[in-house]
């Protein structure tokens, strides 16, 4: 019986990586553009990491945000310099919803550049919950390089 169980939890834990090495990737996200955004990050990486899972892989995935990428994570964007852009105001649900997922069923982590966002004005108040920020992309970017992940340029 105990060996069942073990079997189940080894299974269903998502933190055994089934004798074959767990790929990590962080990501230096920059893009504005929405196309590139919704293509390369909520569909790519959900394609990406699911691929991995079907071979019995795990892939770790840590998304640094900074230059002109804000714009996606922020809940309220009446008061930001994104307000008028209409075609993210369309899809600002979607595309928080999508990010969610990426979250909760993929694992991927969110930080955002702290000293970015007071430059423009953005509020770190008004990032998503599942967004940490952090003190510069640099730092990020470094710190998870040396944690073994590799490097990624998204722009």
């Amino acid at each position: 019986m105990k060996i069942i169980i073990t079997i189940f939890l080894i299974l269903f834990s998502g933190t055994y990586s089934f004798g074959q090495e767990i790929h990590k990737v962080v990501i230096d996200l920059r893009t504005g553009d929405i196309k590139k955004f919704e293509a390369g990050i909520l569909k790519g990486l959900s394609t990406v990491i699911q691929g991995y899972r079907d071979k019995l892989e795990d892939m770790k995935v840590v998304v640094v945000a900074h230059g002109n990428s804000y714009r996606f994570f922020l809940k309220d964007l009446s008061k930001t310099p994104y307000k008028n852009d209409k075609e993210l105001l369309k899809k600002h649900k979607e595309l928080k919803e999508r990010l969610e997922t990426l979250v909760k069923f993929y694992g991927v982590r969110f930080e955002i550049c702290e000293a970015g966002m007071k430059a423009r004005g953005l509020d770190i108040k008004n990032l998503y919950p599942f967004v940490k920020p952090i003190p510069t992309a640099l730092n990020g970017i470094v710190e998870w390089q040396e944690k073994g992940y590799s490097y990624m340029i998204f722009e």
